[in-house]
């Protein structure tokens, strides 16, 4: 049977941090993996989550499973961080699930067991994984514009033009902030315009929000998700506590259905359903944490004043990395930097480009010249200008 099998193709991002971590070069910067360093580097371990984990250690009694959906005083204060109060509670759905991409897995399997043959919309580009995922699904996949290769933001009236084609019932995946893997997100009153498009259309978003806080703020950050939950019948969303608690290896994600309040219990039932058939229980350790933060004002509080420092931190960075590079080219070229929000922005540069910065200078970045904002600090800020005014 398994001579049957065939090579699959290697994931770019993982060959890449493979490649930088045998680099003997002792000043490499590493710009690809997609996670949270601090000035130094590392990845810590929030506070609060600390601090929650030593309550955790000295209360916790059991490790038994909790219920198939997960605890549920997880998922409703997920759903509360992301949606506030633009929905009346006996209209959500929520289940927990391992990671934000087990969230878009779960979501991606719940429209193909309800709608086969739904075509599903994804903005050109996105996150890699969305499309492996669908591919491997075998779900019908169009893409519509998102990005400006010119201006370096969002190509709003070519995203429009192309959404104006969904059928009813198709899924309209849009990121809920800080898209990855370009920086450029939509405004406020481009989200207003979207719902309206979706109403018109009666296709159902599905929203996918991993970086929820790392933008302009958690709640400014949720504002786009809010605004088009408060004017569909239905929405998806796929939420990830990865980045904004720092618990990436907890595996801690929430699948979270808006529908009509008579139809809950079986879209509730639905989405434990489809837990059970792919990993049963899910994983609860890094659940439980975000639970006691979101529920707790000291650890609360504690948790929203590093995030924001967090937050503060990145946009530190953005901004002079724009200033280093307006000096370093002499052009306002790469101003956008500062414009982005969130871990990413794609830089521009062709893949030889980024080649280049690769051999001859031992900095990382993924090929389209997608760069992970806080893989730098203020050291390595003007050695990255410098390196990329030199291969332009």
């Amino acid at each position: 049977m398994f001579a049957a099998l065939k090579p699959q193709p290697a994931d770019k991002i993982l060959q890449l941090i493979g490649q930088f971590k045998a680099d003997p070069r002792a000043d490499k910067i590493d710009l690809g993996v997609g996670v949270y360093k601090d000035a130094t580097g590392h990845t810590p371990i929030m506070r609060a989550v600390k601090a929650a984990e030593k309550q955790l250690w000295e209360a916790e009694t059991t490790k038994t499973y909790t219920g198939l959906a997960g605890d549920p005083a997880f998922y409703d204060a997920m759903a509360e961080l992301v949606l506030g109060d633009s929905v009346a509670k006996d209209r959500i759905s929520a289940v927990a699930t391992p990671g934000g991409t087990g969230a878009v897995r779960q979501a991606f399997e719940l429209v193909k067991m309800v709608k086969p043959g739904a075509t599903v919309w994804v903005s050109d580009p996105t996150w890699p994984n969305h499309l492996s995922i669908l591919k491997h699904l075998g779900m019908p996949v169009k893409l519509y514009r998102y990005f400006d290769a010119d201006t370096r933001g969002v190509d709003f009236a070519g995203m429009m033009a192309d959404l104006a084609g969904a059928a009813k019932d198709d899924l309209i995946l849009l990121h809920g902030c800080c898209h990855n893997p370009t920086g450029a997100n939509l405004t406020l009153a481009d989200w207003g315009v979207v719902a309206d498009l979706l109403v018109k259309t009666g296709a159902v978003p599905m929203i996918d929000i991993a970086y929820q806080g790392f933008g302009d703020g958690l709640d400014a950050d949720a504002a786009g998700v809010r605004l088009v939950a408060s004017r569909v019948p239905e929405l998806l969303i796929a939420a990830s506590c990865s980045k904004n608690f720092g618990i990436y290896r907890e595996r801690t994600g929430a699948l979270i259905a808006v529908s009509d309040a008579a139809g809950r219990e079986v879209t509730q039932g639905n989405l434990a359903y489809l837990n059970r058939q792919n990993y049963s229980f899910p994983p609860d350790h890094g659940a439980r944490l975000v639970t006691m933060i979101l529920t707790d004002p000291v650890l609360r509080r504690e948790w929203e004043t590093e995030l924001e420092e967090v937050r503060l931190g990145m946009l530190k960075l953005r901004e002079a990395m724009a200033a280093e590079l307006r000096k370093a080219t002499n052009s306002d070229r790469f101003d956008f930097i500062a414009a982005h929000r969130g871990m990413f922005s794609r830089l521009g540069l062709t893949e030889a480009q980024v080649e280049r910065l690769k051999q001859e200078a031992g900095i990382y970045m993924v090929g389209d010249s997608r760069i992970n904002i806080a893989g730098l600090n203020d050291r390595t800020v003007p050695v990255l200008a410098k390196a990329i005014a030199g291969v332009l």
